[in-house]
């Protein structure tokens, strides 16, 4: 009889080990994703002449920035690896995988504006309240439990 490990049906063991690495390259990009805003929060917050916490945040927010994007390339390939060379999401009643391919491209544009928010705290041209920013920061959660869902769910439409 074989081991539970041997059985990995007919997609074979490469296929369980990208499965395995897009899930942790995935969940650490959304920690970075998670947590980035929140440093927006505290910038947004932080007195004009506590120029020490500002720098030590702009200092956190750039270093998680750099890591959230060291994490979202191997999180797209290793993905791109699953959806065109294992054909995930690729046959009949796969409407989810573009409503979750269309989800990432927001991921990857919320992603995108972190940068952009980063950049203007840098040039101290934050024009947004903390208030905002901690609306901003559940887009990320949201995306993320839509994601889930429809990775799980794989509602038919």
């Amino acid at each position: 009889m074989p081991t539970p490990a041997a059985d990995n049906g007919p997609m074979g063991s490469g296929y369980l080990w990208v499965k395995a690495f897009h899930i942790v390259f995935v969940a650490a990009w959304f920690a970075a994703l998670f947590y980035l805003p929140r440093l927006f929060v505290n910038l947004a917050m932080v007195a004009g002449d506590s120029h020490a916490e500002r720098e030590r945040l702009l200092l956190m927010a750039r270093k998680l920035h750099r890591f959230g994007l060291a994490l979202m390339l191997p999180a797209l390939g290793l993905g791109l690896v699953l959806w065109l060379g294992y054909g995930i999401g690729t046959g009949p009643g796969s409407g989810w995988m573009h409503a979750k391919l269309a989800l990432v491209l927001l991921v990857v544009g919320y992603h995108h504006a972190c940068g952009r928010l980063l950049h203007g705290f840098e040039q101290a041209a934050n024009r947004r309240s903390h208030r905002w920013y901690r609306v901003f920061n559940e887009v990320s959660v949201l995306l993320f439990t839509a994601i889930v869902v429809l990775v799980v769910v794989k509602p038919a439409f």
